[in-house]
């Protein structure tokens, strides 16, 4: 009997890491961590992780089959493509997209251990009213291994201008 597996884990060895969820905020840090990869000329990794309930419903699923994970799997990875593609951003080269089984903030810490840096949006969706930060932002800047960079989103920000507040300081 032959057991397939999806994938739990991103290898990124150096290059910049972002996390993408496919909500508008995360769209907003690929964007930023595009342009940033590729003024530095390093290697983006976008990532999504996925669980049965966050991912898309596969071609095959029809009444009463539930597909194998690794269908799952190929979902969430189609729908990272057509949503890195909507902003801009060409997979393949430099690009490397990865979906992953699990918890965002869990693999996305993974993940960060063999990278430059470590990109998110933040859309605020966590804890109390008040809080500016989605709890996986707030989970990642406080354990990630390495450098991490919160691109914030507000409703009267031109998305364009974020890249040179945070490279000029302005």
């Amino acid at each position: 009997m032959s057991t397939v597996t999806v994938a739990t884990t991103v290898d990124a060895q150096g290059g910049i890491l972002v996390g993408d969820d496919g909500s508008p905020a995360s769209q907003e840090g690929v964007r930023w961590a595009a342009r940033l990869a590729g003024r530095l000329g390093e290697t983006l990794h976008v990532v999504r992780a996925w669980s049965i309930s966050s991912a898309p419903r596969p071609a095959t699923a029809t009444g009463g089959y539930v597909p194998p994970l690794t269908d799952f799997e190929q979902a969430v990875l189609d729908k990272l493509r057509a949503d890195v593609a909507a902003v801009g951003v060409e997979e393949g080269g430099t690009v490397q997209l990865h979906v992953v089984h699990g918890a965002a903030g869990r693999r996305l810490l993974e993940a960060a251990a063999g990278a430059d840096m470590l990109v998110v949006g933040t859309r605020g969706a966590g804890g109390f009213l008040g809080l500016r930060m989605g709890s996986t932002a707030d989970q990642v800047v406080r354990h990630a291994p390495c450098p991490v960079v919160v691109v914030p989103v507000h409703g009267d920000d031109d998305p364009a201008d974020l890249d040179t507040q945070v490279l000029t300081g302005d």
